[in-house]
Order: C-alpha cells, then sequence, then structure tokens
C-alpha cells in the first residue's frame, strides 16, 4: 500500500507583510467613526503611525511640553481645539508660549479655536499671524487681553481668513474693522458680540471690504445704529443667512426694510430688545423671507402687534424656532388666525414668556403645531398650571411646557436655535 505524502502546514502570511502603507490609508479613509480610527491605531507600531499621520483634527489642553509632543506625532494637524469652558475662570487656559509652539510645530494649520483662554495676550497673536498664514478660522472669544494691536496683525497676515469670533473682547475698537476690511476679503463669519466699543464708522468700513459675509453677529454692540447696518446689509445681499442684533436698541425699521430688500436667503435673524420696530418692516420681511426664515427671535420688541406676527407665522412656512417674549400687544388673536387658515405650523420652539395671550391661544397652538418640541409660558398672566391642567391640553409627548424659573436662565435648547 503507497505511504501518503505529509506537507507540513503553511502559516498565514502577515498582514504587514502584504498590505502597502498606501493600502493601509485606504483603508483607514473608510472609517468614519473617531473611535474606529483609534482603534485602528492600537494594532501595531506601524498602524499608530499611519493613524498619526492622517489625523486632521486634535482637541486637547496642553503646555509647551506636550504640545511638542504632539507635534512629533500627529505632523498633519489642520485643525487644533484649545477652547475651555467659560466656568474655568481661574484657569488660564492657553498662553503666548503656547501659541509659540503651534505656531512653529503646526505649519499646515487652517481651524484654531482658543475661545475662553484668558492666558494670551497681543504677542500670541502677533506669532500666530507671521507663522501661520493659512489660517482660515480663529475663535477667540472672551480673550480679555486682546486688543486691535494683536489682532489686526492677524488681519494682515491671514488674507484667507474666513472665520473669525471675538465676541467678549471688549477692548476692540473699529481699528479691527478698517483693517478687515483691507485685508480679509474672503471673511465670512464674524462675530463680534459685546464688542461694546464698535460703532457705526467701523462697520460701515467693513461693508466696503467682504462681500459675502454669511453670518454677522453684532449682540450688545449698542453703539451702532440703522445706518451701518443698511450699508453692510446691501453689501452681503444674498450671502447674509444670519443676523444678530440682540439688544441693539438703535436699530428699527429702516434694518428690516433693508433686509426685505436684499436678502431673500436669510435663515436667522436675532431682534430681541430691539424695540422701535414695528409691523410694517415685519410684514415686509416675511413677503421676503418666506421660504428661508426659520429662526427668529424678537422678545421685547414692545411695538410688535398680532398684525406682525400672523404675517410671520402664515408666511414663513419653515419656521421652526420663535421668541416673542414680553411682546406685551400680542394676545390669542395671531392664533385664532392660524385656525382660521388651518394653517399646520413646524415650530418646533416657541419662547412666550410674559406674553397676554390665554390657555385659549395655548390650546390653537397644541392643535396646528403639531411638531413643538418647547413652549415657555413662564410669567404669562393668563396661563397658569392649573387653568393648562384643567383645559386638558395635549402636546406631543415629547414636547417640554414651561411654567417655571427664572427668564434670565437661558435653555440649552433655545441656545441652538438663537
Amino acid at each position: 500500500m503507497a505511504e501518503s505524502t505529509e506537507f507540513p502546514p503553511q502559516s498565514a502570511p502577515c498582514i504587514n507583510d502584504v498590505l502597502t502603507d498606501d493600502e493601509l490609508c485606504t483603508i483607514l479613509s473608510k472609517l468614519r467613526a473617531q473611535e474606529e480610527k483609534d482603534s485602528f491605531g492600537l494594532v501595531c507600531k506601524r498602524w499608530l503611525q499611519i493613524e498619526s499621520a492622517s489625523r486632521r483634527r486634535i482637541h486637547c489642553r496642553a503646555g509647551p511640553d506636550m504640545l511638542r509632543r504632539l507635534a512629533g506625532r500627529f505632523s498633519g494637524l489642520t485643525e487644533i481645539y484649545l477652547s475651555q469652558s467659560p466656568s474655568r475662570s481661574f484657569y488660564p487656559g492657553v498662553t503666548d508660549a503656547d501659541l509659540g509652539v503651534i505656531a512653529s510645530a503646526f505649519r499646515q494649520l487652517r481651524i484654531l479655536d482658543l475661545a475662553n483662554c484668558k492666558g494670551i495676550s497681543d504677542n500670541g497673536m502677533i506669532t500666530v499671524g507671521h507663522h501661520l498664514p493659512s489660517i482660515e478660522y480663529l475663535d477667540v472669544s472672551n480673550c480679555k487681553k486682546l486688543t486691535d494691536k494683536g489682532l489686526t496683525a492677524i488681519s494682515s497676515e491671514c488674507k484667507n481668513l474666513k472665520n473669525l469670533d471675538v465676541s467678549g473682547c471688549k477692548l476692540i475698537t473699529d481699528t479691527l474693522l478698517h483693517a478687515l476690511s483691507q485685508n480679509c476679503l474672503q471673511l465670512e463669519e464674524l462675530s463680534l458680540s459685546s464688542c461694546t466699543k464698535i460703532t457705526d464708522s467701523g462697520i460701515c468700513a467693513l461693508s466696503d471690504g467682504p462681500k459675502h459675509i454669511k453670518t454677522l453677529d453684532l449682540s450688545k454692540c449698542t453703539n451702532i445704529g440703522d445706518t451701518c447696518i443698511v450699508k453692510i446689509v446691501n453689501s452681503s445681499r444674498e450671502s447674509l443667512v444670519c443676523l444678530k442684533l440682540l439688544d441693539c436698541s438703535k436699530i428699527g425699521d429702516a434694518t428690516i426694510f433693508a433686509l426685505s430688500e436684499n436678502c431673500p436667503n436669510l435663515e436667522n435673524l436675532v431682534i430681541g430688545g430691539c424695540r422701535e420696530i414695528t409691523d410694517l418692516s415685519l410684514q415686509a420681511l416675511a413677503n421676503t423671507c418666506s421660504e428661508s426664515l426659520r429662526c427668529l427671535r424678537m422678545d421685547w420688541c414692545v411695538k410688535i402687534t398680532d398684525f406682525g406676527l400672523i404675517s410671520i407665522i402664515s408666511k414663513c412656512k419653515n419656521l421652526i424656532a420663535l421668541d416673542i417674549g414680553s411682546c406685551d400687544k400680542v394676545t390669542d388673536a395671531t392664533f385664532r388666525e392660524l385656525a382660521n387658515i388651518e394653517f399646520m405650523s413646524k415650530l418646533r420652539v416657541l419662547r412666550a414668556s410674559n406674553v397676554s395671550f390665554t390657555v385659549n391661544g395655548v390650546h390653537i397652538i397644541s392643535e396646528f403645531c403639531r411638531e413643538i418640541e418647547y413652549i415657555d409660558v413662564r410669567s404669562c398672566p393668563n396661563v397658569s398650571r392649573f387653568v393648562y391642567d384643567t383645559a386638558d391640553i395635549r402636546f406631543p409627548l415629547s414636547c417640554r411646557v414651561n411654567f417655571g424659573g427664572v427668564l434670565s436662565l437661558h435653555d440649552a435648547l433655545i441656545d441652538m436655535y438663537f
């Protein structure tokens, strides 16, 4: 009988002997979640090096030594997020020394988030501007030490800057806006909230520069009026999507009429505290932005009545968030009109604190706002928890009806929209 020939078992080839670096990079690119990419880097040192070299974004809190180590590992970073919580007021966060390391080590950087980092000064900004001209997004909100000197250096060097947030930097003046107008013609988003030294002159100068501003936040800039806003609205025109003018008490109908004439793509408008705005301009806005307007905050617009509000709610069919708090001339008539025309609103959020409508108005809202997620009726003199329960009003199970609490407290859901 012939003897069978036995062959020794062959070992499976090692994956690292089969796949090239390019092929491993292709596999890595197919992974969507960051957790999956992190797991990829845990396989072996080679895979870790590939994952590190391909990483483009990092969130961290680090001093100079750690930043140098990060630079050695993540050589291709284009986005660095170093912001800290506003509640950490005792901690300076990033310092000028840290910015020196970042500027020298991450030359491809496009996005730098330094929000609430109170330790940085103009010297750090000058370093960033000199070494990182590719910066497109810079958030230095609430960096209290910064002045025009540091940020004009950024505008002079970073010609491709598209998004700048300097909200809360109270030392900023019109000088920065003149510099942005001359140097940053690609600017699309600018936040100057609470920069109280900004005046009409600076905003007018800005309107002579970038022509495609999409988002502009001038909330609490109390020295600006209709003249400059009309000019920048006429400059940005169809590009303008979001305009925030919270507590800008000098703003009136002229601004809203300019928006109605030039900005058909406006999605988000904040005019809370602009007490001179009337129904006439609001009706014009509703006609122009009937398809685009999604979020409108107009609390404390005390001259607005049911006529203006009916125009907004009935014509702006895609409106999902509305704040009419303390508009004391608004009554049930607005919501009765919704019932008369049987209009099914897409509203998800309605803030109506300290408004004069009754539980009948709330009942109509529950019938014609089927997608509502949050309604605020705090301090409404004619609406209480007891009356609400007695009337057997039924909102969707997921809807939160707020009867109590302090009016000044912010709600996270509200912040998402306004």
